[in-house]
């Protein structure tokens, strides 16, 4: 974690099934790296601690000092799997990402961190092209808890629901687009023509 940073939790979402890939895609290597530790990576580089969110009975290889934490039930979604590391995270603030997100930027990654730190509101996201992205956000651990839990009580599934119900605070392109001027950090591999070059 980077010296001066407020004090964040980091959470990467490693429960999918990985069925439009065909195997699983978070073992896959880039280079000698697999893909889930190149997010593990980018996360660590701003977050107190990280923890990687697993399906039940599964145990990804991950680096020394990362914790794991198993979802419940089986592949229920990104949803519950943030309910999981929100119930883990002892930091005040959370940062989220996936696991199948090779390429995020660690700058983009500390602006929402600190945007959210001196806001108001309860999360912070990122627009792309007009649009408010799911992953990654950084949301304050109370307020995304008790969230997540009574939307997942109400059969909710989407993990684009937490910013329909929170304060959020939205960051243009113009704010972080200097930091990452390819957007590489919203890039997430579904199949295997999305992994990047190693």
């Amino acid at each position: 974690m980077k010296a001066g940073l407020p004090a964040v939790s980091g959470i990467v979402l490693a429960g999918g099934r990985s069925a439009r890939f065909g195997r699983d895609k978070l073992a896959e290597p880039i280079g000698e790296t697999p893909l889930l530790h190149l997010a593990i990576d980018a996360v660590a580089a701003v977050a107190a601690e990280v923890i990687v969110v697993a399906p039940p009975d599964i145990e990804p290889p991950i680096p020394e000092g990362v914790r794991l934490v198993h979802d419940s039930a089986p592949y229920e979604g990104p949803l519950a799997g943030c309910l999981t590391g929100l119930t883990a995270a002892r930091e005040p603030l959370v940062l989220v990402a996936g696991g199948d997100m090779p390429t995020l930027e660690p700058a983009v990654l500390e602006l929402l961190v600190r945007t959210l730190a001196v806001s108001a509101t309860d999360a912070a996201f990122l627009d792309h092209r007009g649009r408010r992205q799911q992953l990654p956000f950084a949301v304050r651990t109370g307020a995304g808890t008790d969230l997540v839990g009574r939307l997942l009580a109400q059969g909710e599934r989407r993990l684009g629901a937490i910013a329909e119900h929170l304060i959020v605070r939205v960051l243009l392109e113009g704010e972080w687009r200097p930091l990452d001027p390819e957007a590489r950090t919203l890039r997430d591999v579904d199949e295997p023509t999305d992994l990047p070059p190693a």
